[in-house]
């Protein structure tokens, strides 16, 4: 059960990550209260997570899956680059993220 809300912490980084664009600087007022929500879930749901993962894996797998789908959205939404190289280090991250999983 840890993972899985694991999984969804690191769902609502990328819902965080992505509003701090929308906010305008903090200026918006509606997304900006989103976005402090999603971190608020964030935070509350990795902490949940931490009672049975361990510290350094939680972490990692949390900012991983909010990384790889910030990159991915970033992408998709925003027209940011994707280069072959910027591909494969997102790939490595997810390399990462399943490795940390599996080693647990």
């Amino acid at each position: 059960m840890a993972w899985i809300i694991l999984f969804f912490a690191g769902l609502f980084e990328i819902g965080w990550a992505l509003g701090l664009k929308y906010t305008d600087g903090f200026s918006k007022p509606i997304p900006t209260v989103l976005t402090i929500a999603a971190i608020a879930a964030s935070l509350g749901l990795l902490g949940l997570a931490l009672k049975e993962l361990p510290v350094g894996t939680a972490y990692a797998v949390w900012t991983g899956i909010g990384t790889v789908g910030t990159a991915i959205l970033g992408i998709a939404l925003f027209g940011e680059p994707a280069t072959i190289v910027r591909l494969a280090c997102i790939a490595l991250i997810v390399a990462g993220i399943v490795g940390l999983k599996l080693a647990s």
